[in-house]
C-alpha cells in the first residue's frame, strides 16, 4: 500500500496539515519532563512499523509538497545548495545512499535499477525516470548532490573530514531553523556551532565531533533537536528573515493551537564508501499544538518542558516573545499527573 501524499503549501496561505496517523507517529523530542543539551546520540537502526525509524530514509505524506517547495526556494535563491570543487565524489555517494534507501524503503514509489554504471531511477511521486552513467557528470541535469536532494526530504550537509576537525563543504539546505549555508560553507565543526549557548561549556561539542569523526560505513547514527515555529513555514532561513520573523509578533492566545508548531529535526550522520565524507541529513517535521494535545502525554510533557527551559535556551531558540502564551494555552491540558517513561504517546 503506497503513501498518500498530501497537496499542501508551506507559505502564503499555509494548508499543511498532518494527518491523525502522521500524528501519532510524530518524533516527538522529549523522553522526560525537562531538557538541556546533550549528546543524544544512538545508532540510526529501523525502528517500529508505522515510526519515521521504520526506514532509515524516511518518505511521508509530505513529499510531493516538500519538493514542490524546495523547487520553489531555489528558484529565488539558488546559493541554498553550494558543493566546494573538492566534494563532486561525494556527491555521487549520497546519490547513490539516497536512491537505495528509498528504492529499499518505499519500492512503490521509487525504483533504482543497476547495470554497471549504467543506473535507471524511477520516482513515480514526482513523474521522474531518468537513465545516467554513475560518475558522469554530463548525464545528470544537475549535480549529483543536487539532483538527488531535490527528490530527497530534509536538508543535506556533506562534511568533509580533515585535520582532525569536520568541514561542511557541501550542502541542500532549504528548511533550516535560522541559519545560513551560504554564510557556514567552509566553516569547521565548532565555528558553525558557535553561535549555541551552554553547550561548548558543557564540553558537548568536543565529545560530538569525537564520536562523529569515528563513525564507520555501514553504522550510522542518529540525535533528535527541537526549536518551535509560527505557521508552518519550512524555510526560516536568515536570508528570509523579512517574511517570518514578524511571524512571531502575531501569536495570541486565540490562535496559539493552529499557528504554534513543533519543529523538530531528525539529524542522522553517515560515513560515505568512496570518499570518505560525513552525509548529514537534517529532517525537519513540523506539528501544531491543536496536533500535539490529541496526544495527552505529548500535551503535559511539553507544557512542562517550555515552562522550566533555561532563559539562554528561550533566547536562542526565538521563543521569548511568545512562550508565555504558549505556556498559558498549554496549562490546560496539563493536570499534573505522571508521565511515562520514553518519547512516545501512551
Amino acid at each position: 500500500m503506497g503513501i498518500n501524499f498530501r497537496q499542501e503549501t508551506f507559505r502564503d496561505d499555509f494548508t499543511f496539515r498532518n494527518s491523525p496517523e502522521f500524528i501519532r507517529r510524530f518524533p516527538f523530542p522529549f523522553h522526560e519532563d525537562a531538557y538541556m543539551y546533550a549528546v543524544n546520540i544512538e545508532p540510526h537502526v529501523q525502528g517500529p512499523k508505522d515510526s519515521v525509524f521504520e526506514n532509515l530514509i524516511d518518505v511521508d505524506e509530505h513529499y510531493v509538497a516538500e519538493m514542490r517547495d524546495r523547487a520553489m526556494v531555489l528558484a529565488e535563491d539558488p546559493l541554498r545548495c553550494q558543493s566546494l570543487p573538492h566534494m563532486t565524489l561525494a556527491g555521487w555517494d549520497l546519490l547513490e545512499l539516497l536512491m537505495t534507501e528509498q528504492a529499499k524503503g518505499y519500492p512503490e514509489h521509487f525504483s533504482l535499477t543497476r547495470e554497471g554504471d549504467r543506473w535507471r531511477w524511477i520516482n513515480r511521486p514526482l513523474g521522474i525516470d531518468d537513465t545516467f552513467t554513475f560518475g558522469d557528470l554530463s548525464t545528470l541535469p544537475y549535480g549529483p548532490m543536487e539532483y538527488i536532494t531535490r527528490q530527497s526530504q530534509g536538508d543535506f550537509c556533506i562534511l568533509d573530514q580533515r585535520d582532525g576537525n569536520l568541514w561542511m563543504d557541501a550542502g541542500m539546505v532549504t528548511t533550516q531553523a535560522d541559519w545560513s549555508l551560504d554564510f557556514d560553507i567552509g566553516m569547521n565543526f565548532f565555528e558553525w556551532h558557535a553561535p549555541v549557548p551552554l553547550a561548548h561549556e558543557k564540553g558537548i561539542f568536543t565529545r560530538a565531533l569525537k564520536f562523529l569523526t569515528n563513525i564507520q560505513q555501514g553504522k550510522p547514527a542518529r540525535r533528535l533537536n527541537w526549536t518551535m515555529t509560527i505557521n508552518p513555514r519550512l524555510d526560516t532561513s536568515p536570508e528570509n528573515y523579512h517574511k517570518w520573523g514578524t511571524d512571531r509578533t502575531t501569536v495570541t492566545p486565540e490562535n496559539v493551537g493552529d499557528k504554534v508548531h513543533l519543529r523538530v529535526e531528525l539529524q542522522s550522520f553517515w560515513r560515505l564508501p568512496r570518499s570518505n565524507a560525513l552525509v548529514f541529513p537534517i529532517r525537519c517535521y513540523l506539528i501544531k499544538m491543536d496536533e500535539l494535545v490529541t496526544q495527552p502525554k505529548w500535551a503535559r510533557r511539553f507544557h512542562r518542558v517550555l515552562r522550566d527551559l533555561p532563559q539562554q535556551l528561550v533566547d536562542y531558540k526565538g521563543l521569548t516573545r511568545y512562550r508565555p502564551t504558549v505556556i498559558e494555552w498549554l496549562s490546560k491540558y496539563d493536570d499534573g499527573a505522571p508521565t511515562s517513561p520514553g518519547f512516545g504517546p501512551d
